[in-house]
């Protein structure tokens, strides 16, 4: 199934990032959804996750809660609130760790209430620290990123070397942002400018009421 630029625009919204993942038929976007509400401050993971997967979404969770200073979020940001993150096409199998630097990201949009640049996808494992490691299969995820219409990559910086023999057009339709830590790959991605503008619309449309 293809994957249109209208449907790339429509997705850019606050919970939900596009990640890009390597199967045994090649590269595919990946989209992680992340939602809360009032519970017992565990994390709910669904979507036929594998274990590696689960792994990283537990210390994607971890991460985003010991740097809530850092992301200027409340002390009771995860009082007695449960975290739940889905990846949609549930009876396709899913694993590894590249999708931890999309589950990281899900859940600081959903906590920030800021929504994603649109076009834009990301894939990279994560360690608890907030480390990004290189990741495998990158040739078949920027097709399928490239094919999609994304024209923004994010990865590790230990993968630039991997992006120097692409097709000229895939260099020529996509910007690579490179990082060594999650940190500023989160201030990056979010686009806050792009939820101010939601919210004053949603103001107006208020105030016509």
């Amino acid at each position: 199934r293809k994957f249109t630029r209208e449907a790339l625009m429509r997705h850019s919204k606050v919970g939900i990032i596009p990640g890009l993942a390597y199967t045994a038929y090649g590269g595919e976007i990946l989209y992680v959804e992340a939602t809360s509400m009032n519970g017992d401050e565990k994390l709910h993971l669904t979507g036929h996750l594998g274990t590696v997967m689960k792994e990283s979404a537990l210390a994607a969770l971890s991460f985003i809660r010991s740097n809530q200073k850092e992301l200027g979020l409340d002390e009771t940001a995860f009082k007695d609130r449960s975290f739940h993150i889905h990846v949609p096409s549930g009876a396709t199998p899913k694993d590894g760790p590249s999708a931890g630097i999309t589950m990281a990201v899900a859940l600081a949009s959903l906590l920030t209430n800021r929504a994603p640049r649109p076009q834009l996808a990301l894939t990279g494992e994560i360690t608890l620290r907030g480390q990004l490691l290189p990741i495998g299969g990158l040739k078949e995820k920027l097709l399928a990123a490239y094919r999609s219409g994304i024209t923004t990559i994010v990865l590790p910086e230990d993968n630039r070397k991997d992006t120097g023999d692409l097709a000229p057009e895939i260099k020529k339709a996509i910007t690579f942002k490179f990082f060594d830590e999650i940190l500023p790959v989160i201030k990056y991605v979010l686009d806050s400018s792009a939820s101010k503008s939601k919210t004053s619309t949603a103001k107006s449309k208020n105030k016509k009421k």
